[in-house]
């Protein structure tokens, strides 16, 4: 009888995940990548399904479509609800997986940092599902504006207020502005003069990750789209009605979307390993978790500082770097090899889109520092690279360029009853 392949299970079918599968899918081994979503996710592009530029199966593939061709790669959609490491087990929804080794590339969700209220009341930016409620509620927001009498209550529907000074806030905000300029074009009996946006950020600087010089270009350019950019303000609380800020002052609105933060799934904490304040598990510098030889984390839900100041950041260039170490330790456990890499993260650089034709783009030893439309090019160019799936590719591309000439927005399209 022929020796049982060893059996490699991964948490979670995100970019690190993903890129897994499919080393693994060229090895001697057995593969079940577990998720409870059918569909791989791009994220950075969450924020354009929420304002309307592009639909759902544009930024989400089907899982099992990337591994056709793999016959040693089966997908479990199931939710993950802990690991068992005596009995070597992953715990499901749907029952448990034995693993010889285990990958956990689990991901993010939003952190609302205890404020139970502000959770409760506000949009998060994380999943697909989020995207379309905001998309949906935002253009709900108008529609009831463009009937209502009351001009405070008006006011306050037309205010739209998006809490974090990152990528994702930044572009979320941008967008927003653009779209209220093609509904300006349509709803003739609207005073826009009543719509405000702000962007609020409790640190003096929006996009940490950037220089100086490129965080002041893109306050001024947000503010040049209408976008009120409140530095230095931190929010407390929020009903649903009005936010309360620490400083004491309120904003009455019925949409707050939370971009200030991310924290481990929850899962993460059932795993047998060592968390940090935001939920990660703790892992060493060939990435395995503290503890264990048989069990890595990769990507957000795994904190790696060694020779950090702080943890890396929960970008996708982390998760598909650690993807390809992982991979090559377990592989070389496999074959009986203790002498495993080291990880070493190689920074590619940052970088943010403001709006149609804006964006910036931080200096890197690969590329120059950019703002504009050059910045802009490339960011489309790096983010369309990265979608999966030729078709997929050609719509985005066809979408954007549409967009950049006419301003074009079809996707408004409210898919809930709400009257």
């Amino acid at each position: 009888m022929a020796d049982k392949k060893p059996r490699i299970v991964i948490v979670g079918a995100g970019f690190g995940g993903v890129k897994l599968a499919k080393l693994f899918s060229k090895d001697d081994v057995e593969v079940t990548l577990v998720d409870r979503h059918n569909f791989h996710l791009f994220q950075p592009l969450l924020y354009q399904v929420s304002t309307a530029v592009l639909s759902t199966d544009e930024i989400a593939y089907p899982i099992r479509t990337f591994f056709r061709k793999a016959r040693n790669v089966e997908f479990f959609m199931a939710k993950a609800q802990g690991v068992d490491q005596a009995r070597q087990v992953l715990l499901t929804n749907h029952g448990e997986i034995p693993y010889d080794y285990l990958i956990l590339a689990a991901g993010a969700t939003t952190n609302f940092f205890g404020m139970q209220e502000v959770e409760e009341h506000s949009f998060g930016m994380k999943t697909l599902q989020e995207a379309v409620h905001i998309r949906n509620h935002v253009l709900h927001m108008f529609e009831r504006a463009n009937k209502s009498q009351d001009e405070a209550e008006r006011r306050k529907m037309l205010s739209f207020v998006i809490v974090g000074g990152g990528p994702t806030g930044i572009e979320e905000a941008g967008a927003i502005s653009e779209l209220v300029g093609i509904q300006k074009k349509e709803f003739h009996n609207l005073n826009f003069d009543e719509v405000s946006i702000k962007l609020i950020e409790a640190t003096p600087n929006v996009l940490p990750m950037m220089p100086q010089n490129l965080r002041e270009h893109t306050v001024d350019v947000l503010r040049k789209k209408g976008v009120d950019v409140m530095l230095n303000t931190q929010v407390v609380g929020y009903d649903g009605q009005v936010i309360k800020l620490k400083d004491g002052g309120e904003i009455p609105t019925r949409t707050l979307i939370w971009a200030a933060g991310v924290k481990a799934v929850p899962f993460i904490a059932e795993c047998g390993g060592e968390v940090d304040r935001a939920g990660r598990i703790i892992v060493n510098e060939k990435l395995q978790v503290n503890g264990s030889e048989n069990v890595f984390a990769i990507g957000d839900c795994a904190n790696f500082c060694h020779g950090t100041e702080r943890p890396l950041p929960t970008v996708a260039p982390v998760a598909t770097q650690e993807a390809k170490v992982a991979h090559d330790n377990i592989m070389r456990l496999i074959k009986g090899d203790k002498n495993l890499e080291t990880f070493h993260y190689k920074d590619l650089g940052a970088m943010a889109t403001i709006g149609r034709g804006q964006a910036v783009v931080a200096k890197t030893s690969m590329n120059p520092e950019m703002t504009g439309f050059i910045a802009w090019c490339a960011w489309m160019f790096v983010h369309l690279i990265r979608l999966a799936g030729t078709h997929t590719n050609i719509t985005v591309a066809i979408k954007w360029t549409w967009n950049l000439l006419s301003g074009t927005r079809l996707g408004r399209i409210i898919t809930n009853i709400k009257l």
